[in-house]
């Protein structure tokens, strides 16, 4: 008999799942955090992200301004700065919901 013989043998041996079916279940209780805390953390990121998406619109609003600013003046180089800066305005608008969807869904699974 090998070695895999005899643990299949014991895995299906009815008397060990009798004695395992009568062993006392121990509760495991959900991770969970305190009402308290779980509303103040709730809203320090929210108003976080809210204030990091209220930067991203004025930084793309000043960027399209700086777009009609260079365009009108001919100057290319404030017009260059003012994509650029709309550009990186919704790229950090983007990482900002991104980020605060996944701390919160990480968040959600950890309670």
């Amino acid at each position: 008999m090998t070695l895999m013989d005899a643990v299949h043998t014991l895995a299906t041996d009815p008397g060990l799942q009798v004695l395992a079916a009568d062993l006392p279940i121990v509760p495991k209780p959900a991770p969970a955090l305190p009402a308290a805390v779980n509303s103040q953390v709730q809203t320090v990121l929210n108003w976080t992200a809210g204030f990091g998406l209220a930067a991203a619109v004025i930084g793309g609003l000043t960027g399209w301004l700086l777009v009609a600013v260079g365009h009108n003046t001919e100057r290319a180089q404030l017009a260059a700065r003012g994509k650029q800066s709309v550009l990186w305005s919704l790229c950090g608008a983007g990482g900002i919901g991104l980020t605060s969807s996944l701390v919160l869904a990480v968040y959600n699974m950890s309670i």
